[in-house]
């Protein structure tokens, strides 16, 4: 197997777009992470910049989002919910811009090693909110598509150790609960034969990852955003993974009514569909 090959492997059990896909979705960040209601003072300008941002985002302008969450910061530089949501502004920036564009690589990096920070900052403002630590897993699975495999292999322990902290404190993010989820089906794929090799050539070992777990993650993220279509699609392949065949036909089927709220529904009722009359006789 050449480095080529594994590269390309190894990136699909990282499973990185699909992390900065959910994090688009993820509109959770509130300032009442780690504030009393009756102890914050509200801003109005900072309030309204917030307002705009929102909007902004939500008409899929980043770069404009962003430049209002920065003037946030030169009012309140400690500010948890603008640099949060500039973390997950800049991987949508750094997903919009083409891989083949001149030095499009170098500048879709960038832009995610500017999430990493912001997050990570979010983090030292409020080091108990479960948000700072999903953009963290966010921003780093948007790094792993182009980093070395090596790096690649770290960069998966290290997604985990995000996630795992962003559930423990919130056991109410579904987000983090649909990235796990799917961390731990992608890993659980992993032949013997990969991991030999990434362990011969690399000196590392690929972290193991169970199905079971898999679907139980799978299914406490739909049952805390039941509208999310996504994260019913997702469950659905761990059910077939496991060759559960009446739940993943359940899971696939309980799509088609549900509204479209994020750029990617579309798609994903296509593929639900797909896979639905892949397996209607299993």
């Amino acid at each position: 197997m050449n480095s080529r090959i594994l590269l390309s492997s190894f990136c699909l059990v990282v499973s990185c777009s699909m992390l900065a896909k959910v994090a688009r979705g993820a509109d959770a960040v509130s300032t009442d992470d780690g504030k009393a209601a009756c102890c914050r003072e509200v801003d109005p300008d900072i309030a309204r910049l917030l307002k705009n941002a929102e909007r902004l985002y939500t008409q899929f302008k980043p770069k404009e989002a962003a430049n209002e969450l920065q003037k946030i910061l030169q009012r309140d530089g400690q500010n948890f919910e603008a640099l949060a949501k500039l973390a997950r502004a800049h991987i949508d920036i750094g997903d919009m811009i083409p891989e083949a564009a001149q030095g499009g690589r170098d500048r879709k990096m960038k832009e995610y090693r500017t999430a990493e920070d912001y997050a990570r900052e979010a983090i030292k403002v409020n080091p108990n909110s479960s948000w700072g630590h999903f953009y963290v897993a966010a921003s780093l699975g948007s790094m792993a598509m182009l980093s070395p495999v090596a790096k690649q292999i770290d960069m998966a322990g290290e997604i985990r150790s995000a996630i795992e902290k962003a559930i423990a404190l919130d056991s109410q993010n579904g987000f983090a609960y649909h990235v796990y989820g799917v961390w731990h089906r992608k890993m659980a794929e992993i032949g013997k034969a990969s991991r030999m090799v990434v362990s011969v050539f690399y000196g590392r070992s690929i972290p193991t990852g169970s199905l079971e777990k898999s679907i139980e993650y799978l299914r406490k993220a739909v049952a805390l955003n039941p509208t999310v279509i996504v994260s019913r699609l997702e469950l659905a392949r761990s059910y077939a993974a496991v060759e559960n065949w009446s739940s993943a036909r359940q899971s696939l089927a309980s799509i088609r009514d549900l509204p479209i709220k994020f750029s990617d529904d579309a798609k994903h009722k296509e593929k639900a569909e797909e896979l639905l009359e892949e397996i209607k006789e299993r």
